[in-house]
């Protein structure tokens, strides 16, 4: 149900108070309606959160448009005859905004189901450690406490000082997807997930498109070999990609933005119809009076918490991007996992130890889980790295879809795998697969000896780990 608005009304007490209606906090707050306790969930803007809203659902759903018409170029190749590809950007955008529309309309109609549970649509600010005063968007206030406070309230873009970012045309990962029309020259800020995401969907739709990072390589926290691979990836498509640069000023001149950019062989001047800022998050921490709730920060105003989410005030919780961990909205939904299991089962789950997969939908993929080849030699274990381009595997020679690698980490004395690192078609899955392995604990060879079927991705597992010394791991294989 949604709250009443009633300015002279007493606070209103709940069992539980959720700030932010993310992937972690709606389903926290409806469980434990469901449960029987009395929940309030305040969210300022769009229930859903960011990954329906401005993350996951956009810009994946963006992303499949941007393949279609990548692979509509390449029909040539598979002996297909297509006319001119051209990119209709207000169809892509209005596609977009009707799956938008659709999840955050099931996400709230999941909430207000609920007899027990009060939906509050405004911006909440703490007064003390179990008060919350809420702004409402008609401009009046309302008070409510609460035994437990939940915050979810998520990041958004960082927005860098440099002069002229205010300008028109200067867009962040949520204004670029409401173009009607595909950029002539988009200049990105950014050679993260983000950027590169961004970069790659809108030179398939027909942009000219610079990336611009600081770093002496894109996806700094992966291994060189990893970010150089995706690099290529990027250039093949015609991504102009520019490391050890950095964007010192924008300024608009006559129909086009000037970018300012101090490189290793010094300042040049780009000249862009549209920049995007995609240097990196910031929680959204400023504005919610967390010093009257003796609630701490780290210096990036992300909160802090201990392995059961708890912040540095008895009672109250924090969960999701704001925390500062992996910002991923599968970890945002696991946080959800551990409070609700505390809470209603007894259950002893923590954050220590949990694995953290992520997939970056460039395309390829990359996937990811667990250690990398890099971070694995860094802690000096006793291992060893399968590697298999993609161009050894037969379903990608089949699709042509042969750009990238599969590389797995096997500890040699278990056989266990550690990690894994797929760049390549349907990444994700693979890697997502390789996470399953770990989790059952399987060894390398139980996977090289494995029945797939014919002719799919995982069936190139037994090829992977083909490479592994038997002799080399210490467990029986």
């Amino acid at each position: 149900m949604t709250a009443s608005t009633n300015d002279a009304s007493p606070p209103q007490s709940y069992d539980l108070l959720v700030i932010g209606a993310g992937q972690g906090g709606g389903p926290l707050a409806g469980t434990m309606a469901e449960a029987g306790h009395s929940v309030a969930i305040i969210e300022r803007k769009h229930v859903g959160g960011t990954c329906v809203n401005e993350g996951c659902t956009p810009t994946k759903t963006m992303v499949a448009s941007a393949r279609v018409a990548h692979l509509a170029r390449r029909a040539s190749d598979f002996g297909v005859a297509t006319g001119e590809v051209s990119v209709d950007q207000s169809v892509i955008r209005e596609r977009k905004q009707e799956v938008v529309d659709m999840f955050r309309d099931g996400s709230r109609s999941s909430l207000v189901d609920h007899k027990t549970l009060d939906l509050i649509e405004g911006h909440a600010e703490f007064t003390g450690e179990r008060t919350v005063e809420v702004t409402l968007h008609d401009g009046s206030t309302r008070t409510v406490t609460a035994d437990r406070i939940v915050i979810n309230t998520g990041a958004r873009p960082f927005m860098p000082p440099i002069k002229g970012i205010e300008l028109d045309g200067v867009l962040t990962s949520t204004t670029i997807m409401e173009l009607d029309e595909v950029p002539d020259h988009l200049i990105v800020l950014g050679g993260g997930y983000i950027g590169l995401e961004f970069g790659q969907m809108f030179r398939r739709f027909g942009a000219e498109v610079t990336i611009i990072e600081r770093g002496d390589q894109v996806l700094a926290r992966e291994d060189r070999d990893t970010a150089k691979a995706l690099w290529e990836v990027l250039e093949n498509d015609g991504v102009d990609v520019r490391v050890h640069s950095e964007i010192t000023a924008i300024a608009r001149v006559d129909d086009s933005l000037q970018v300012t950019v101090d490189g290793p062989e010094g300042s040049e001047d780009l000249a862009g119809t549209h920049v995007l800022i995609a240097a990196g998050r910031q929680p959204n921490t400023d504005d919610l009076g967390l010093d009257a709730a003796n609630v701490e920060t780290d210096d990036r105003g992300h909160i802090a918490v201990n392995e059961r989410l708890q912040t540095s005030t008895d009672g109250i919780y924090a969960i999701g991007d704001v925390t500062g961990g992996a910002a991923f909205t599968h970890i945002s939904y696991d946080d959800y996992r551990i409070l609700r299991d505390r809470w209603l089962h007894d259950g002893d789950r923590t954050t220590t130890n949990r694995l953290v997969p992520y997939t970056v939908f460039t395309d390829p993929q990359l996937g990811r889980i667990g250690l990398s080849a890099g971070q694995a030699n860094k802690q000096n274990d006793d291992i060893q790295v399968a590697h298999l381009p993609m161009s050894q595997v037969a379903r990608a020679l089949e699709t042509d879809e042969t750009r990238g690698f599969m590389e797995a980490v096997v500890d040699n004395k278990t056989g266990h795998i550690l990690g894994a690192t797929v760049l390549g078609a349907q990444g994700g899955e693979i890697a997502s697969a390789l996470q399953i392995a770990m989790m059952g604990e399987l060894r390398y060879d139980q996977l090289r000896d494995g029945i797939f079927s014919h002719p799919t991705y995982i069936e190139s597992l037994n090829n992977l780990f083909a490479q592994i010394d038997d002799e080399a791991v210490s467990a029986p294989a």
